[in-house]
């Protein structure tokens, strides 16, 4: 015998199913990784440290 399944759970957990997908598939297309994160911050870093290392006083 099969088991009964509510229609409007099933619909609710496949739209939420759905969203989560396109959303997963939306971070790896758009999002940075946490070492690319952390490569870019140390990058704008070093070149405020270098331009504040030619200032004149």
């Amino acid at each position: 015998m099969s088991k009964v399944v509510n229609l409007n759970q099933f619909k609710k957990s496949r739209a939420r199913d759905e969203k989560r997908r396109a959303g997963d598939a939306n971070a790896a297309k758009h999002g940075l990784s946490k070492t690319q994160k952390e490569l870019a911050k140390a990058r704008a870093d070093k070149a405020k440290r270098d331009l504040d290392g030619h200032e004149t006083e």
